[in-house]
């Protein structure tokens, strides 16, 4: 075997001399340990904003030069360290947060006293600081690990470190860093998150002479909607929740504003930026409904937890942590998500991103001579059946207008009563009634109505409503049908156990055994939802039945799925798994989509209203199955942005 390891030219027939263990050098120590708590420029960053925060810092600044490797400067106007203070921070372990050796109550962002020492290991470091109330500052510096006498100098009341040349001691290291650029943008995210657990502190970002963010002194709603940059939704929903003595709050963006990654997901733990699996698989579960494939949510979350119940002392980087109750925090957040979710169309709307008219724009003047008539294109009509009202969706060029335009109606204003639109001043106006669908006929009702009143149908697929407010509604007919069918459907089939088919010869499935005993934990969860199946001895399952909705599905890889995403997440249940619960869906969303109303139907004013009326009242009816939008808003600004006007 050693024969494997040994070096070209060595003799492997003599014995090898034994090492003598060693102690190794104090300098070679420090940087080794540096490379477990500053791998890039952005850890360094995150380690010094921390210390600024917990020092009662009020302004911060960070600047960075060359994605930090070149300069990284942290400004804060906190408490400030005496001489005695800044000799004793630059060595390892020593620190002034930490006053429960139990590591149980740790209430400060920093408390192991290794980010400085770290730094000063692998790179050179500078640190000015004046505690408040002193007439002078005093200055220290470390290069590569050597640590030069405190100093006096000038300096404002707060604290100053500036590193320069990072990991010019570790040259292996700075190897593998990457471009400027990303290491700038990890370094912009960590101080964004960081920003977001203090909103009640002074933010300044400046990466290679430019200013990406100046946030000042704001409360949380003003700080989460700032740092997430999510402009174009109606507005955050905020959430709130508790469970078990632990209390989770912020805000969420509704499922129209999503990203392609997870960038957009803060999240607090006690007051900590974390990157944490269970919250971001809650976070996940939660949307999976609502949101498109492949996409991801837009949240800010802070959850309050007991401290006995926490354990932050994980990792150097301080990022990651262990729950006492992993099943009960996921809970929580799925839950008080979901509920928010779980509102109606038109409280929460999707804007589209509109770009401002072009200053100069060209204008096309008619011909002098007067042009024949356009000829109108032929259009291809399918054959329909005497009486059905279909219509095929078409606009070719030289046909009339595609809107059918509805009778003059009155829309709600926004105080009491109704104010009827000068729309036709020869025909008298009359209170517009609103209707919901009950069986043959609609039957008046009163209501708060976000989506407002139908006022014509174009193409014969997109209903346009007028809101209180004045704004313009569009709605996509289909994809709205689609996703109250597709709710309705849900509710039939999982209002009690879901109908399982007994399949003729039960199929024999060979699992790893941890994914056997975790299938065979949940069979009653798993029998609930149509999946029968027993021990077959060893490390086999068998399945004797399945959800009658998944006639064609394959059992085996069924089993193999689900297994896997339960391995994968042990506090997870089969109904939010992809694997069943999402086939599950699947089947109904495209039962749902095969029974709604078709793209083409031409509808009366009353289903149109009926159908604004269903979308306020049912859950998530802001998508349909897919993740897609179902209603679209244009307030006065988005117009006058679409005409030039501002």
């Amino acid at each position: 075997m050693s024969d494997l390891f040994a070096k070209p030219g060595m003799d492997t027939n003599q014995p090898a001399t034994p090492a003598h263990v060693r102690r190794l050098p104090e300098v070679i120590v420090n940087r080794i340990a540096a490379g477990e708590v500053i791998e890039r420029p952005a850890a360094a960053v995150k380690e010094l904003v921390e210390n600024a925060i917990d020092a009662g810092a009020r302004r911060l600044e960070v600047s960075l030069a060359g994605g930090g490797v070149d300069r990284i400067i942290v400004t804060d106007d906190g408490g400030g360290m005496s001489a005695d203070d800044l000799a004793l921070a630059v060595d390892r372990h020593c620190t002034s947060k930490l006053r429960d050796e139990t590591l149980v109550h740790i209430s400060t962002l920093g408390f192991r006293g290794e980010a400085l020492p770290s730094i000063g290991a692998a790179a050179r470091l500078c640190i000015t600081s004046r505690p408040k109330g002193e007439s002078g500052a005093w200055r220290i510096r470390v290069e590569g690990g050597k640590v030069s006498p405190v100093e006096p100098a000038a300096g404002a009341p707060g604290t100053s470190v500036v590193v320069e040349d990072l990991f010019f001691a570790t040259p292996a290291r700075r190897k593998f860093l990457k471009s400027a650029r990303v290491e700038g943008r990890h370094a912009e995210n960590v101080v964004r998150r960081l920003a977001l657990a203090v909103p009640q502190t002074a933010f300044r970002f400046v990466l290679d002479e430019r200013v990406l963010f100046d946030l000042p002194a704001q409360d949380m709603a003003a700080r989460s909607a700032a740092l997430l940059d999510a402009s174009e939704a109606d507005g955050f929903l905020e959430i709130a929740g508790e469970r078990d003595g632990m209390t989770l709050s912020g805000f969420i963006c509704p499922p129209s504003v999503h990203r392609s990654t997870a960038n957009g997901q803060f999240m607090l733990v006690n007051g900590r930026p974390v990157v944490d699996p269970v919250l971001k698989t809650a976070v996940r579960v939660a949307y999976r409904r609502v949101i498109e494939p492949g996409r991801h949510p837009v949240v800010a979350l802070t959850l309050t937890v007991p401290p006995d119940r926490v354990d932050v002392n994980v990792h150097p980087a301080k990022t990651e942590l262990r729950f006492a109750d992993e099943a009960s925090v996921r809970s929580l957040v799925i839950g008080t998500i979901q509920r928010a979710l779980e509102h109606g169309a038109g409280s929460v709307g999707v804007r589209p991103v509109l770009s401002s008219a072009p200053r100069q724009a060209r204008i096309w003047y008619p011909p002098e001579k007067e042009a024949a008539p356009p000829v109108p294109a032929p259009a291809f009509h399918a054959p329909t059946p005497e009486g059905v009202r279909f219509a095929e969706g078409r606009l070719q060029f030289g046909d009339a207008p595609a809107a059918r335009t509805l009778p003059p109606v009155a829309m709600p204003s926004s105080g009491a009563g109704w104010d009827a639109p000068a729309v036709n001043t020869a025909a008298p106006t009359q209170a517009m009634p609103t209707y919901v669908a009950d069986g043959a006929s609609a039957q008046p009702v009163a209501a708060d109505h976000p989506l407002g009143a139908a006022i014509a149908q174009v193409l014969d697929t997109y209903i346009l409503a007028v809101a209180a407010d004045g704004s313009l509604v569009l709605v996509d007919q289909h994809a709205a049908h689609e996703r109250l069918t597709h709710e309705r459907l849900r509710a039939q089939f999982l209002s009690g156990h879901v109908q399982a088919q007994r399949l003729l010869v039960p199929d024999v499935v060979d699992l790893p055994r941890v994914q056997v005993e975790l299938l065979l934990a949940r069979q009653p969860t798993l029998e609930k939802l149509g999946v029968e199946i027993e021990a077959f001895g060893g490390d086999s399952v068998l399945v004797r039945a399945l959800p009658a909705m998944l006639r064609s599905s394959d059992a085996v890889n069924l089993l193999r799925d689900l297994a896997e995403e339960l391995e994968a997440d042990e506090n997870g249940a089969p109904d939010e798994m992809a694997a069943l619960d999402g086939r599950l869906d699947a089947v109904i969303a495209r039962m749902a989509c095969h029974g709604s109303i078709r793209a083409g139907r031409r509808l009366s004013v009353e289903e149109m209203n009926a159908l604004l009326r269903q979308m306020e009242e049912t859950p998530r009816a802001g998508t349909c199955s897919h993740g897609r939008p179902t209603w679209l808003k244009l307030s006065k600004a988005d117009l006058e942005k679409l005409f030039g006007r501002r």
